[in-house]
């Protein structure tokens, strides 16, 4: 394992060991007919919220839901919500209850009303009054419900959606693409990248946490990328979207630096990630870059950033992902095929 992605693996490890709806999609439609496929699909009926929506970071699969329904608030966030429906729409297909085919239409719904009318989504819907409304592509949220939405219009999978609701989830996709360029945050007129959230209202590049300041990010723009090399005949506004990101990824990566995972005893963990120097060392890219300088940031809760990662206290350096890898099989393999292909 690359050292950089070791830390994010341990940060991951709990949320893994959970059960999740996504673990079992690769099933046959036999195994959803069943009775642990059935009963699993009701378990996952019981965690839907009242809005349409799943929470995160839980198990959605093992046990049902017990408590109080008013507090289950469904989110875009961390995969939550898509694998849930994916779920659904094979047991409805397997089974034919009309329960299953029910939820799934309320959370498809639920999707495609969260949709901000510049094509953009958030975090939660209803919306929150912090910064989880604002158009999110961290984690991979908007890009996700975007390829889900296409799923739903594309697959056969999906026959059973009325087809007003597919042609919605198609108009949905397209104000979703719009939304995308409109967000490619713009240096001196050329493209670059995106950043995380970005302003419901403005499009303008926008902040999350204390630590998540707005700025270029290494990470999230990959997943875009992915996206729009995705769309069929693109267009030259997609093309040059392409192109600036991927330009600017190859203009920002870090070479001659190592990330390493190593003891310490003064660290609350006893593991400290450091950049070391070393020339042999594959590029690495940061997750945040400062939108007036173009260089990496780092930053502890105080919302201060800082130039190098051994600036920012233990917490912070060790409990976020902030060096990895996230662009080097785009820019080896995805993009020269995409080249390859005539784009």
């Amino acid at each position: 394992m690359r050292p950089a992605l070791f830390l994010l693996a341990c940060l991951c490890a709990f949320a893994m060991a959970a059960e999740k709806p996504v673990h079992f999609l690769k099933k046959t439609d036999a195994w959803y007919a069943s009775t642990e496929g059935r009963k699993m699909a009701d378990i996952i009926l019981s965690y839907q919220a009242d809005a349409g929506g799943w929470p995160k970071n839980i198990d959605t699969v093992s046990e049902p839901f017990m408590g109080d329904r008013a507090t289950l608030k469904g989110t875009f966030d961390n995969s939550a919500t898509t694998d849930e429906l994916r779920f659904l729409a094979r047991a409805y297909q397997a089974t034919k209850d009309a329960r299953y085919r029910e939820s799934f239409d309320r959370g498809l719904a639920h999707i495609l009303v969260a949709q901000y009318p510049n094509g953009g989504w958030p975090q939660y819907f209803p919306l929150p009054k912090t910064y989880n409304r604002r158009i999110t592509f961290n984690d991979g949220a908007m890009v996700r419900l975007m390829n889900f939405l296409r799923e739903v219009y594309t697959q056969p999978r999906y026959a059973f959606v009325d087809e007003k609701q597919k042609v919605a989830g198609r108009e949905a996709f397209a104000k979703g693409v719009a939304c995308i360029l409109k967000c490619q945050i713009l240096v001196e007129g050329k493209p670059t990248v995106w950043c995380q959230q970005h302003h419901e209202e403005t499009l303008a590049p926008a902040g999350a946490r204390t630590y998540e300041l707005p700025s270029f990010c290494g990470a999230e723009t990959v997943g875009i990328i992915r996206l729009l090399m995705s769309l069929e005949h693109p267009s030259p506004e997609i093309k040059a979207a392409v192109e600036g990101s991927v330009a600017w990824l190859n203009a920002h990566k870090i070479t001659g630096l190592r990330i390493d995972n190593l003891p310490d005893e003064k660290s609350p963990t006893g593991k400290n990630i450091v950049a070391v120097p070393d020339p042999t060392a594959p590029p690495v890219w940061a997750r945040y870059y400062d939108l007036k300088t173009g260089l990496p940031y780092f930053c502890d809760r105080d919302g201060k950033p800082k130039a190098t990662i051994a600036e920012i206290g233990y917490e912070r350096r060790n409990g976020y992902g902030w060096y990895g890898y996230w662009p080097a099989s785009l820019l080896e393999k995805d993009y020269p095929l995409w080249k390859k292909a005539g784009n």
